[in-house]
């Protein structure tokens, strides 16, 4: 006697879901480990150097993480107000850190006093950065003036107040020891060369800028400030090229990928963008619990750590291969030691037999139902199913199965007001559905030639049945408007081949959802 198969669910893909190569890759983030900071958190760095520990900047102090810690590994507190902008030199031994008391702080990564501290800007320091030298500090300042230090002499080598805002972003170039780039309130972002008692370059982005980026081949530039993020040509003269506005409140931050591939923007909207660089095209979106004020990004794009304004950090680490390939499910219990020595001491002799031990079968509810033959039972239990989910493939999935048993007219009649309308409402809410209809149309088409003897018996039942065939009507319009399309379309094309590439009469149709096949005939869906 053959054995009971369960009843096939088929995967269907979400409607309007798109799964990418982009979408596989950001997923295979796994859940975020938040831990709580003593502020906001305005500024995160990570280490050019393995293992990328990452600098987080967070009200009076600095903590530094390493890429799986939950507690700092090292605090810099030697600050006497809020603290910002904490950026690593790029050997990795250098952090830098400007302050709302006006002092720009150098520290040592492996000590915790101050080398050095340079005192000139009169408000607070919102921006500083380490030129490719390595040997010069850049700092950008609420007095509306940029500076740069020499970092042996603890001396200012020159400054610049072209700005006529706030100065909150900055960033040195990192091919040249002598160009660097600001942003400002003042809706400005301008190029300086320490050559130069002047800007270079400005380019107006017509909003408060708030973060400002470098590709590595520095040829572009992009900022972000309001709800745009704005991409410049560098190379011509800071040309515009591209305008994004996919946040619908202030952009905070920018991060790039190793590869430069991806772009990054986070926003107070609670968002994360990932861009595609060649096209800018969101890829990807990440969602937080609250607005964004930091990102970063690893150099190995191992980790992704944001900071929050409620002082909460957010660090999601990749999954591992070995993580990949596990499925998720219920862990077995270890077997106890008798199981493991039972039957160890005993030797098979030529006589014995082996019998094996049948593997038991789970079933679910209506496949117990079904194999008892309860038809209409396991129809209900499936309709239960989606009324409690609302996930129609169960539903679908058995009365195709019943289908294919030639029991789906048993199981849909007999049924009393109630039960007919539970179906019905099931029928409407699925049945042109592009990934069901195949079926539904078919079981419409059952229910109706079933139940028309008693129409006008139950005012509940007339309503749905009325929506249903104007539902399937609609349908039908639908098909054969596309029909007259796909005429014009095969006219088209037909003038438009070689008379050897003609095709064959009849070889494209619509299906009973306005999609195109080739060459196969199929069932329509008919008005009621």
């Amino acid at each position: 006697m053959a054995s009971f198969k369960p009843t096939k669910i088929q995967q269907y893909p979400k409607l309007g879901e798109k799964v990418t190569q982009d979408t596989l890759y950001w997923k295979n983030y796994k859940s975020p480990v938040l831990i709580k900071e003593f502020g906001a958190i305005t500024n995160i760095d990570c280490s050019p150097l393995a293992p990328h520990n990452y600098a987080v900047t967070a009200f009076t102090r600095i903590h530094i993480y390493g890429p799986f810690s939950q507690e700092p590994v090292k605090t810099f507190t030697r600050f006497k107000d809020t603290a910002y902008c904490g950026r690593y030199r790029s050997d990795g031994q250098m952090l830098v850190a400007g302050c709302e008391d006006s002092v720009v702080r150098l520290f040592d990564v492996s000590g915790r006093v101050a080398l050095r501290m340079f005192k000139g800007h009169s408000k607070a320091v919102r921006v500083t950065d380490f030129t490719s030298d390595r040997y010069k500090i850049l700092t950008g300042s609420d007095d509306y003036s940029c500076r740069l230090w020499d970092i042996p002499n603890a001396t200012q080598l020159c400054s610049y107040q072209e700005h006529t805002d706030y100065i909150r972003c900055g960033v040195a170039s990192k091919l040249s020891r002598d160009l660097f780039i600001t942003g400002s309130y003042d809706h400005t972002i301008r190029m300086f060369d320490a050559r130069t008692d002047k800007s270079v370059m400005t380019m107006d982005h017509s909003q408060p800028v708030e973060s400002v980026l470098l590709y590595p081949t520095e040829g572009l530039l992009v900022s972000a400030g309001g709800r745009y993020v704005k991409v410049w040509d560098l190379l011509k003269g800071g040309q515009p090229l591209v305008s994004l506005k996919n946040h619908h409140k202030t952009v905070t931050c920018l991060c790039l990928s190793s590869n430069g591939e991806r772009l990054l923007s986070a926003s107070l909207d609670r968002h994360v963008k990932v861009y595609n660089t060649t096209n800018y095209k969101v890829v990807h979106n990440f969602d937080y619990a609250a607005s964004i004020l930091s990102l970063a990004l690893t150099p190995d794009d191992q980790t992704i750590v944001v900071g929050m304004t409620n002082g909460v950090l957010s660090v999601k680490h990749r999954k591992s291969p070995e993580e990949k390939q596990k499925v998720p499910g219920k862990q077995r219990r270890k077997p106890t030691y008798r199981v493991f020595v039972k039957g160890r001491n005993y030797v098979p002799k030529q006589d014995d037999y082996l019998v094996s031990r049948p593997v038991q079968m789970h079933l679910a509810k209506y496949d117990k139902q079904l194999k008892k033959f309860s038809v209409s039972k396991a129809l209900d239990t499936a309709l239960e199913s989606w009324r409690r989910q609302k996930k129609p493939e169960v539903t679908v999935a058995m009365m195709k199965e019943l289908d294919r048993r030639g029991k789906l007219r048993n199981a849909l009649a007999g049924r009393d007001e109630h039960q007919l309308s539970q179906i019905l409402n099931f029928l409407i809410g699925n049945v042109v559905d592009a990934r069901f209809a195949p079926v539904l149309a078919n079981v419409t088409d059952m229910v109706l030639d079933i139940y028309r003897s008693v129409a006008g018996q139950s005012s509940i039942v007339d309503r749905q049945i009325c929506r249903l065939s104007e539902l399937v009507e609609k349908e039908v319009d639908y098909q054969l408007e596309l029909l007259e399309v796909l005429g014009m379309l095969d006219t088209l094309f037909a003038s438009s081949l070689p008379k050897k590439e003609l095709p064959c009469p009849g070889s494209s149709r619509a299906n009973g959802l306005g999609q195109v096949e080739v060459g196969v005939p199929g069932p329509q869906l008919q008005a009621a």
